[in-house]
């Protein structure tokens, strides 16, 4: 395992405990922040991208058809497919914590419908369903079984809060463990029925759970009502024949004491489970292997990275899976960074460099959740943290440009917050627009000095009409700077326009009418 440290270009404050990371094609996508989407990014999605260890954030699209889409902390997340070894696939998201600290009990399916150099757009569908429907809930989990040429989901945990009837205004907002049941989901007719089994004796929260075939694995969790991290490893197998489903559970021995933990999944039945927590106090340094072959599982323990101290001695920790054995885990940044909710974060490659060339066809499916939301919760456990599914698709992203998350183009060189002079006062974190065609970026404008730089067109007090007119005209325009090298190029100024004032209309002669004889006079003098 190696563990390298992340820098992150911009925007890194978004990424806070409750994330979750969605993995299509080999293009890791982050949603769930903690407050509503930026103006700049309506959907909350965002697209990550890091190379050499740089981390740039790019938003976003859906597609017109897509419902709205808010962004959820802890989700349940799974990935479902046609069948087991399919390609294509889109992800189920159920549940989680609005910004308004509200619960939600609503399921979306999430698909990629077009992927271009320079955009990704996603369509988002709300889906309704009937019967046994689960309660509003966070840090529970949700799987894909196949069974017989069938498939159905699973879900089971979390917390909930306390029913409306039962609470007082001192604890208006406290969570309760949710009913141990399991909810089987099938999406084809849209219903839902709950299984009550006596195996399952607690509502388990953060736990660990990964599905091969029509078989679910759930390892770990918190359970408030006890304060105990559940010791056992639970079987649950599910049959789908043509009446109605069978569900069982075994409790198997080898579990382990442990929330919060991260699974991460480096070939088609291996594992590595990475983090999380012994107790209030303790995190979880050491790391498992999990190999599931032939309906059975076997957990190891393995040689962990080399954690840097700051890791080891800090308390809280968080990370989520991005695939093909890659995990990133985030820590507090304290005091230490000029934000105060900024984060430090690290890549964690459990797999070795020959491995990560190598490419694996993946058809097991995990979901998660892991550590701690210190706005909401108290110390550690309730670590109320997000979900995460273990699909292990390629992590790296390809050859194209990386963006920063204001900007469709490469920002390296000539980008948008750039300082384009000495008085430039265009701040990314507290520029607003200034121009009405002005939508997620300040308009800039090349000035034809030399080589040619870009300028902030408001830096360079120009006006609207100005600026709309240079860009529509083909001519040449310098900059304040080097405008008094060219005198004769230079741009002219906003010139105001003198009210003119109307003329007045010509008054008419009068003529005089003469008489007979008075013409007969002047005549007569006018000849002699």
């Amino acid at each position: 395992m190696s563990l390298e440290m992340v820098s992150t270009i911009s925007n890194s404050s978004l990424l806070q405990p409750g994330f979750s990371l969605l993995n299509f094609d080999g293009h890791v996508f982050f949603f769930g922040q903690k407050g509503w989407p930026k103006r700049s990014c309506p959907t909350g999605v965002f697209l990550l991208d890091i190379k050499q260890n740089e981390l740039k954030m790019k938003p976003a699209f859906f597609s017109k058809d897509s419902c709205y889409l808010p962004p959820l902390r802890y989700p349940a997340l799974c990935t479902l497919r046609s069948d087991a070894r399919a390609d294509v696939y889109q992800y189920i998201i159920h549940g989680g914590k609005t910004p308004n600290n509200d619960l939600s009990d609503k399921i979306y399916f999430m698909s990629l419908v077009s992927k271009t150099s320079k955009k990704m757009t996603f369509q988002c569908i709300e889906k309704d369903l009937g019967g046994d429907v689960p309660e509003a809930r966070y840090g529970h989990t949700i799987n894909v079984v196949h069974s017989r040429g069938k498939s159905m989901s699973v879900l089971f945990g979390g917390r909930s809060y306390t029913p409306l009837a039962q609470r007082t205004t001192e604890k208006w907002n406290s969570v309760v463990d949710c009913l141990p049941s399991v909810f089987l989901i099938d999406f084809e007719f849209g219903c839902c029925t709950s299984y009550v089994l006596p195996e399952l004796q607690d509502g388990l929260s953060f736990h660990v759970s990964i599905a091969k075939d029509d078989t679910i694995y759930i390892l770990g969790g918190y359970s408030l009502q006890n304060n105990t991290r559940s010791p056992n490893l639970y079987k649950l197998k599910i049959d789908l024949p043509l009446g109605s489903p069978a569900v069982t559970c075994t409790i198997l021995p080898g579990g382990i004491s442990v929330s919060s933990a991260i699974v991460t999944q480096i070939s088609d039945a291996e594992f590595v489970l990475v983090g999380g927590y012994h107790s209030e106090n303790q995190k979880r340094l050491v790391c498992n292997t999990i190999v599931l072959e032939d309906s059975k599982i076997e957990i190891v323990e393995s040689v962990g990275p080399e954690w840097t101290p700051d890791i080891k001695h800090c308390r809280t920790w968080f990370g989520c899976d991005m695939g093909k054995g890659s995990v990133l885990l985030g820590i507090p940044g304290a005091n230490k960074q000029l934000i105060p909710d900024a984060n430090y974060f690290y890549i964690l490659r459990c797999k070795g460099g020959e491995e990560d060339k190598e490419e694996e066809s993946l058809t097991q499916i995990c979901s998660q959740t892991s550590s701690e939301d210190p706005g909401d919760s108290t110390p550690f456990e309730d670590s109320e943290e997000f979900c995460f599914s273990a699909e292990a698709n390629s992590f790296d992203v390809d050859d194209a440009d990386t963006y920063n998350e204001d900007d469709e183009e490469d920002e390296s060189e000539t980008g948008y917050w750039i300082t384009c002079c000495a008085s430039c006062n265009i701040d990314i974190n507290t520029w607003v627009p200034f121009y009405s065609t002005e939508l997620n970026k300040p308009a800039m404008i090349l000035c034809s000095s030399g080589a040619g730089h870009w300028v902030h067109a408001q830096c360079m007090d120009l006006s609207e009409t100005m600026l709309l007119r240079l860009s529509e005209a083909n001519v040449k325009y310098f900059c304040n700077q080097h405008i008094d090298l060219n005198k004769g190029l230079q741009t002219p100024q906003k010139v105001m326009c003198l009210k003119k004032q109307p003329m007045k209309p010509l008054r008419k002669k009068k003529t005089m009418k003469l008489s007979t004889s008075t013409k007969k006079s002047f005549l007569r003098r006018l000849f002699e």
